[in-house]
């Protein structure tokens, strides 16, 4: 191995721990007692592990809706994002049609827009459907994003359109030749997709606390948020909670992992 080499990983392991630390700290504190919680000088190991700030968090959070709700704007989501992007993605790569090169850059100019700037009028439209105070107010805006779109078409375009030809002779319609040799081709894409969209989903924030004003149809981020009070805050069961939460999204990326990382690398091979 190569001094050179020697000194990349040793950065690129100082970066690695600096980054784990606030995570580390995160879980090892939830098993703290209050005592240790709160002592000087803090230490990174809990003297005795106790489970006590689950199961008031449980007990005083009603925790198990906040989860299944969260769980369900999660999944159907994600698995509505994967359907509707891969299936635009496949449109846009391999059907060529007038105006589809200006679709494509009005799709990519979206990018360039912050999300608070279209919040309002998507809310309008929300409001004007009946979704608002309703988890499909958070399931169905977030169904298809540009960035999904022009992912899964990068992909996509590395595809030989010599395939798709044969799949038509041998009699295979559009739909069949989407099912059948797309999806199982754009495994990696979609995995990624799936990563990305169960991620945002989960921990987002923001679009729930608009949409959502009844407490029993909170998502696991509002609930956290009913731990901060206005004198003080609860860490206890705000660590446990928060420990909680990335257990879904971590096992969702352990298990895509290896689609994952081929799908990041394939994507954008063929312009």
């Amino acid at each position: 191995m190569r001094k050179a080499h020697i000194g990349t990983y040793i950065l690129l392991i100082v970066l690695a721990l600096l980054w784990v630390f606030p995570v580390l700290w995160t879980v090892l504190s939830s098993f703290k007692t209050d005592t240790e919680l709160y002592s000087w000088p803090p230490a990174l190991f809990p003297g005795t592990f106790s489970l006590e700030h689950f199961a008031d968090a449980f007990d005083k959070g009603n925790f198990g809706t906040y989860f299944l709700n969260s769980t369900i704007v999660t999944i159907t989501s994600t698995l509505l994002l994967v359907l509707i992007n891969t299936m635009a993605g496949f449109a846009l790569a391999k059907y060529r049609f007038k105006g589809d090169t200006i679709l494509l850059i009005g799709f990519i100019s979206t990018l360039m827009i912050p999300l608070e700037v279209i919040m309002i009028p998507i809310f309008k439209v929300i409001s004007f459907l009946g979704l608002y105070n309703n988890l499909l107010g958070i399931i169905i805006p977030p169904a298809a994003t540009p960035t999904g779109v022009f992912l899964v078409r990068q992909y996509l375009l590395s595809v030989p359109d010599e395939l798709l030809e044969a799949a038509r002779i041998d009699g295979a319609g559009e739909w069949r030749i989407f099912q059948s040799l797309i999806v199982p081709i754009a495994k990696p894409i979609i995995a990624v997709l799936a990563i990305f969209s169960f991620m945002w989903r989960w921990d987002d924030f923001l679009w729930p606390l608009i949409v959502i004003s009844d407490p029993s149809k909170y998502t696991i981020q509002l609930a956290l948020s009913n731990f901060i009070g206005e004198y003080n805050v609860d860490w206890g069961s705000l660590l446990a909670m928060s420990s909680i939460t990335m257990i879904p999204v971590l096992v969702v990326f352990l298990f895509f992992q290896r689609q994952f990382i081929q799908g990041i690398a394939t994507t954008g091979i063929k312009g």
